[in-house]
């Protein structure tokens, strides 16, 4: 690996133009979407029983789409409960966001917004130092227990947090999808950053496994357009490079022979699959429903 090479992570503003991008071109917020509409209905179905106040807790909340998808459902199943909703969130950026999308969402009467601008970490480590630990009706973590430092603790530590009868939602990419088979053979040779974790579905699973914890699992299938990755100089796909990579400008910094097996093994149909020309990268996930422990 070359010394020029760097995470995608070190250039906020590149990161989140390849992660817009990334958006336009997979169907990850419609898999989403179907999930929350089809299946999460269900999921929820006791989290407000006999209460007249529902607590949810959404860490790394981001824009807020998806957040004011699962509100509407739960606004649906409980309709006289009030809703706390509470969002950590360490983007000043997607906190703006999230507020402007509330700002243009009606019937949001009976819920009240708190931001927390912090990581989960620092969430964690003011609630352990004021003693006072809020319990939740429902908390979701979705794509982002890669930018935690330590997965089982993290997932411990939230799912203690769950009054009787809550549920945890995770969501995050399937141990079959590409990103998975991506991580494992060429992670060690993409730039090492301690913002970033390879995770997926089969490594939290590991976890509520050796906890002991009863979780149920849902795959979500999607996928996301490539073809333009293989037209050398593309713009928008070094853009995608950079994402599926990790790496800032991965075209430009990467060795000639990295780039040449890894751009060329992306056409392979344990990555992507081949339709009527175009490229499709698998970028399946999971969703993984944990019970409280009351």
């Amino acid at each position: 690996m070359t010394s020029s090479m760097r995470s995608l992570l070190s250039d906020h503003s590149r990161y989140v133009e390849s992660f817009r991008l990334f958006l336009e071109n997979s169907t990850e917020h419609q898999c989403m979407l179907e999930f929350i509409e089809k299946k999460l209905p269900g999921i929820i179905s006791s989290i407000g029983n006999g209460k007249s106040t529902i607590n949810i807790l959404s860490v790394g909340g981001g824009a807020g789409e998806i957040d004011l998808q699962i509100l509407a459902k739960v606004q649906a199943k409980f309709p006289g409960a009030f809703i706390h909703n509470d969002v950590i969130e360490p983007s000043v950026e997607q906190i703006t966001n999230y507020k402007e999308h509330v700002a243009k969402t009606s019937n949001l009467e009976n819920i009240k917004f708190t931001w927390h601008k912090e990581t989960s970490l620092e969430y964690e480590s003011r609630m352990k130092a004021s003693g006072n630990m809020k319990t939740w009706s429902f908390i979701h973590m979705i794509q982002m227990l890669y930018y935690v430092k330590d997965i089982s603790a993290t997932i411990h530590f939230f799912h203690t947090l769950l009054e009787p009868g809550a549920k945890l939602l995770i969501i995050l990419v399937s141990g079959t999808s590409g990103w998975s088979r991506l991580w494992k053979k060429y992670g060690p040779r993409l730039p090492l950053n301690d913002l970033c974790l390879y995770v997926s579905s089969a490594d939290v699973e590991e976890v509520l496994d050796a906890a002991g914890l009863k979780y149920e699992s849902y795959d979500l299938p999607s996928n996301m357009d490539i073809t333009d990755c293989f037209t050398e100089g593309n713009e928008k796909g070094e853009l995608m490079l950079d994402f599926l990579t990790e790496t800032c400008h991965f075209s430009q910094t990467a060795p000639l022979d990295l780039k040449k097996e890894l751009v060329e093994d992306l056409k392979n149909l344990e990555y992507s699959e081949n339709i009527g020309g175009r490229y499709f990268f698998n970028n399946t996930l999971s969703a993984i429903v944990v019970e409280s422990l009351k």
